[in-house]
């Protein structure tokens, strides 16, 4: 599979995107407090051709609100791409920046909520504004197979994306379901610091839940 870094997308928000009032607003203060920020809809990262896609929930101010690639500049993103580059999942070296020669492989991120919201708590109105920018970012993948979902919100805007009830497929740390058209879903704790910290989520849970992608990706014939 090849390896690529992020690219325009018809799937990305434009960057002035007005869906959200809330987060419009957060995004002005945002450009006037810290102009030299990337401040607008973070784009998805990752080749169209991959197998894999890992969903978050939102940028962090300082991680991807800042720099503009998903889960990069913050401890989560340390945290999920030395896993993906241990699983084989990404090549080169993650230092917190765009530019940095991290490539994903076989992969692509994005986030359930493209722009960053205060206090990193989306709501509910901001998740269902999303989702078609989420619809179409699984609907552009022709080989799409495994789905990751990291945290609850990112579960249940994943399973609504795809026409779903979020009742269909409870969220649990390392739970495996079926879906429609020989998909899998596979759902894990967020890999936020507050997880790691208060114990909730550890670096093994985190390893073993893509020690299972990676050995469902093995089985699936290209």
């Amino acid at each position: 599979m090849s390896a690529s870094h992020a690219g325009p997308a018809s799937s990305d928000p434009p960057p002035d995107c007005p869906r959200c009032p809330r987060l419009v607003e957060f995004r002005r203060a945002n450009q006037a407090m810290f102009p030299d920020f990337f401040n607008a809809p973070v784009p998805s990262f990752g080749p169209m051709g991959a197998r894999l896609l890992v969903v978050g929930m939102a940028p962090g101010l300082r991680g991807a609100n800042r720099t503009g690639r998903p889960f990069t500049g913050d401890y989560a993103g340390d945290l999920l791409y030395a896993t993906l580059l241990r699983h084989g999942l990404a090549t080169g070296a993650y230092d917190r920046r765009p530019g940095d020669g991290l490539e994903l492989v076989d992969c692509r991120i994005t986030n359930a909520v493209r722009c960053v919201p205060p206090q990193n708590k989306p709501v509910g109105a901001e998740v269902t504004a999303c989702r078609p920018f989420l619809a179409d970012t699984m609907a552009e993948m022709p080989e799409l197979r495994v789905i990751v979902t990291l945290g609850a919100l990112a579960h249940g805007a994943t399973q609504a994306a795809l026409g779903l009830r979020k009742s269909a497929h409870k969220f649990g740390h390392g739970a495996v379901s079926a879906l429609p058209g020989g998909r899998t879903l596979v759902s894990s704790y967020h890999c936020s610091r507050y997880n790691t910290n208060t114990g909730v989520l550890t670096e093994a849970m985190f390893d073993a839940v893509f020690g299972t992608v990676r050995e469902s990706l093995d089985g699936i014939r290209s």
